[in-house]
């Protein structure tokens, strides 16, 4: 874990935002939201501000908790968590049949712990699409530290508009990042514009399942606490997610939802019921202990103001994960393979 410390938790919260600034701009992140009243459009029509905001506000957290790999993954039995991580990620680079040499782009990369790690596993040259300064910096830092600074890199730039030319890359993936794109087809169609023809674009997505009902309250409070809690503005339908990529123009090599099979509950390791020494963080124990001490963080002055709501709100989006698992309703690992057509002049 690259920031084990409750001070480097600390010094990170709010991101490249002054940390003065900081509780104002929870109070606005959270105003985006269904439960505080926010309505869907606002967010997607402001989902750069929404998730920048959410990213400067949460990375460390995230760091804390997790390591440098921010998702989840199918477990097998007698498989640790750190493990199963490591093998979802590779098991996406052989999907995407990577080789050594090739030119790869990480959409939505985080603070690039899969960039690093399918790199070393394939050795390709591996650049990470990224909207957030400081999870580029941060990046940045960890790059040099894993010796991957010469073949791995870091751009900043929006995943709905990409500054990469036609055809740049032989592969491109995304893992639990494109669900941040208020609009999945646009999303897609920038991937599929800068991707070589006959190559292939693999994704886990986070998405409602087909037992997800619209007309159920308790449903869609599950959404919305997940949402609000993930910096999401609407989390689509697999099915919504499927056919974007068919009106993108990708051929659909084949999807599954990942989590159908998954020996262990993908979600776990966030259940209150269950308890953990190797992923201690993220139990309900080692959650109250990171509470209490961001509490004690911020009373002294070492935290911003604002850094225990930002941990309610993880709070909030950790039930709605648990619940959302539970019921099968939301998953985190839709995973598709799809391919632009080799006849593609585009």
């Amino acid at each position: 874990m690259s920031k084990a410390g409750a001070i480097d938790l600390a010094l990170g919260v709010g991101g490249k935002i002054e940390k003065a600034e900081v509780l104002s701009a929870v109070e606005k992140y959270e105003k985006y939201h269904v439960c505080y009243g926010g309505e869907e459009e606002e967010r997607k029509s402001n989902y750069t501000d929404m998730v920048n905001k959410y990213y400067d506000l949460v990375t460390s957290f995230y760091e804390f908790g997790w390591g440098e790999s921010f998702h989840f993954a199918p477990r097998l039995k007698g498989e640790s968590l750190r493990e199963s991580i490591k093998r979802h990620e590779h098991f996406l680079a052989l999907q995407l049949g990577l080789k050594p040499g090739q030119k790869v782009l990480d959409v939505g990369c985080g603070i690039g712990g899969p960039l690093r790690e399918i790199s070393r596993f394939s050795l390709t040259s591996i650049t990470g699409l990224n909207n957030n300064e400081y999870q580029i910096t941060r990046g940045k830092e960890l790059n040099r530290i894993s010796g991957l600074d010469k073949t791995c890199n870091f751009v900043k730039a929006d995943f709905m508009k990409m500054t990469f030319p036609d055809n740049s890359f032989d592969a491109v993936y995304a893992i639990e990042a494109t669900c941040h794109a208020p609009d999945a087809y646009g999303c897609y169609k920038e991937i599929y514009r800068v991707l070589k023809p006959g190559q292939c674009f693999a994704a886990y997505e986070w998405c409602m399942t087909s037992s997800f009902d619209p007309s159920n309250q308790e449903h869609q409070r599950i959404k919305a606490e997940i949402e609000l809690g993930d910096g999401l503005p609407d989390i689509r339908l697999t099915t919504k997610c499927l056919e974007a990529l068919k009106e993108a123009g990708f051929e659909v090599i084949w999807d599954k939802d990942l989590a159908e099979d998954s020996p262990i509950p993908w979600y776990l390791p966030l259940d209150k019921d269950h308890f953990s020494l190797s992923s201690f963080r993220l139990t309900a124990v080692g959650r109250l202990f990171t509470r209490n001490m961001v509490k004690t963080l911020e009373y002294v002055g070492l935290a911003p103001k604002g850094s225990v709501r930002v941990q309610d709100f993880l709070e909030k989006a950790a039930e709605g994960l648990v619940e959302g698992g539970k019921k099968e309703i939301f998953t985190p690992m839709y995973f598709f393979l799809a391919r632009k057509p080799a006849d593609s002049d585009h």
